[in-house]
């Protein structure tokens, strides 16, 4: 008989639709928009904005961006983040010769809810767990979200077993590892014409402005990888991207940056997306697609992007090393 699961370890994304149909986008939208961890303006301001203007709005105008990136079955985030979570599994169970670890997939927002994966892996026999955001940076708006969702995944259990939250691994060695390995993959970039830019999810400043460390973090990540592949100051830079609303967020922006690059001499880019630690909206549509747009319409002669991690083996790898670093003072506690 095959031993029940000591340790559930779940991993967290942001989360997706259900469907690239505007009252789905609108539900997902409702959850994400209303947390305060997201958007942090009084409840009083913000509320009615939300559920008057931007509901009634916004779904509409990304239907066909979700329609663009959708896969034949599922979103890319979702289908991709419980592939990795499969993967990772099958990693764990090879490296300690036993299936008493089980690995899953949540999303803080949409589905599966946190809530809904715990029960599930409960189930199962589970007396441990270990929560994974995979947002490698810290940010309130993210990994604050996600304990957030954990929490409540528990606030109605008579008993809440031992548990253990990774806040983040921007400068861990095996993610800075990963990350340059994908990057190499490019070999053009090494020509001193082209200019590597980091581009990340950009924040409020407001919201940085309270003492988040996710600029602080981006940039530590950054100058890790660039020192990696041997670059100088002037073959790398880094922005953000995303922003939503009129509110000043981190600067410099993504979007402007790629089109003032040509100006300034620079035709070739390589953007890669550190913080993303999956396929998404923002990925494939924003940057993919717009942002190549902006930059080549500005004059830029050659744009390229490096795919995130996804579920490839690096990723796999850094996710399990990630887990053994928290499995055993799990068990010795025991």
């Amino acid at each position: 008989m095959a031993d029940k699961p000591k340790l559930g370890v779940i991993l967290l994304n942001l989360g997706t639709p259900d469907e690239p149909s505007k009252g789905a986008i609108r539900r997902y939208l409702a959850e994400f928009l209303s947390d305060p961890r997201v958007v942090n303006l009084p409840r009083w301001v913000w509320l009615p904005i939300l559920y008057l203007i931007i509901l009634n709005t916004r779904p509409a105008k990304l239907v066909e961006k979700y329609e663009y990136i959708w896969g034949r079955k599922d979103a890319p985030l979702r289908a991709i983040t419980e592939a990795l979570a499969k993967r990772s599994e099958t990693a764990l169970k090879n490296q300690l010769h036993s299936g008493q670890v089980v690995v899953r997939s949540a999303m803080t927002y949409g589905s599966p809810s946190v809530e809904k994966v715990v029960n599930q892996i409960e189930a199962l026999g589970v007396e441990s767990y270990l929560f994974l955001p995979l947002f490698p940076q810290y940010s309130s708006a993210t990994v604050g979200a996600c304990f957030n969702s954990i929490a409540r995944a528990f606030k109605n259990k008579v008993t809440v077993p031992p548990s253990r939250f990774i806040s983040g691994y921007h400068d861990r060695d095996n993610y800075i590892h990963a990350l340059t390995k994908s990057i190499e993959r490019y070999r053009w970039f090494q020509d001193d014409d082209t200019l590597l830019l980091f581009s990340f999810h950009g924040i409020p400043e407001s919201q940085a402005s309270l003492g988040d460390p996710y600029a602080v973090q981006c940039h530590r990540t950054a100058e890790l990888v660039a020192h990696n592949l041997g670059l100088a100051d002037h073959q790398w830079r880094l922005s953000y991207q995303s922003r939503f609303g009129p509110a000043p967020w981190l600067k410099p922006y993504t979007d402007q940056t790629l089109a003032g690059l040509p100006g300034e001499g620079i035709n070739r880019v390589l953007v890669v997306c550190p913080g993303f630690a999956t396929e998404c909206l923002e990925t494939l549509e924003e940057i993919k697609l717009l942002n190549r747009d902006i930059f080549l319409e500005a004059g830029g002669k050659a744009f390229r992007y490096v795919k995130a991690l996804n579920a490839t083996t690096c990723h796999v790898n850094l996710i399990r090393d990630l887990v053994n670093n928290h499995l055993y003072p799990i068990e010795q506690r025991r």
